[in-house]
């Protein structure tokens, strides 16, 4: 009985650190659309790149606060 307790509380402690893994997915993605979209508009009109560069540094700082949000729910579930 404690062997099965003592496996338990170690696969617990993996699929929280493969759930972190999965939640940064998707500011990874986010911030490879929103840097990659923001050289393509700097491509079309190189005139407003000033005002591009500080959309994209907003935006990618908001994606960025999934990934920290992911984190810190890791840090309190453990």
């Amino acid at each position: 009985m404690d062997t099965a307790t003592t496996l338990l509380a170690a696969i617990e402690g993996n699929i929280a650190t493969v759930g972190y893994g999965l939640a940064a997915i998707g500011p990874a993605i986010g911030v490879g659309i929103i840097v990659g979209k923001t050289v393509e508009a700097m491509a079309r009109q190189p005139e407003m790149t000033g005002r591009l560069m500080i959309t994209m540094f907003i935006g990618v700082a908001f994606a960025e606060a999934l990934a920290f949000i992911g984190i810190a729910t890791y840090f309190f579930m453990v």
